[in-house]
């Protein structure tokens, strides 16, 4: 057997244009995809909330609680977890930051 392959990341915008108290929309393999920077560390999720479907970008972030805009619902953006339905989560991908951009490993296929 052959070990895992090593993620491949995508360089998505420059690590200027993530701010604290604010998401970041950018896209992945054509998926869109909500960064934050929460106290030091990067933070990457689905950005499509799982209730009706809101802008998770464009929500409140609050320590590491994202609130979506449309309808209030609650995402923890370290591991997708929903405050108000713990039998759903979002994907979360892994992120980082390189030589001044932000970098997201695509989803395997």
């Amino acid at each position: 057997m052959h070990p895992p392959a090593a993620p491949r990341y995508r360089a998505v915008c420059r690590t200027d244009e993530v701010q604290p108290g604010r998401g970041t929309l950018v896209e992945v393999d054509g998926k869109e995809v909500a960064v934050f920077l929460v106290e030091g560390t990067l933070h990457a999720i689905e950005n499509t909330c799982l209730h009706a479907g809101g802008p998770l970008h464009e929500g409140t972030i609050t320590g590491t609680i994202v609130t979506c805009p449309w309808h209030g619902w609650q995402f923890d953006v370290r591991d997708g977890s929903c405050n108000l339905n713990p039998c759903v989560s979002l994907h979360c991908y892994d992120v980082r930051e390189r030589e001044g951009r932000i970098e997201i490993a695509a989803p395997r296929r």
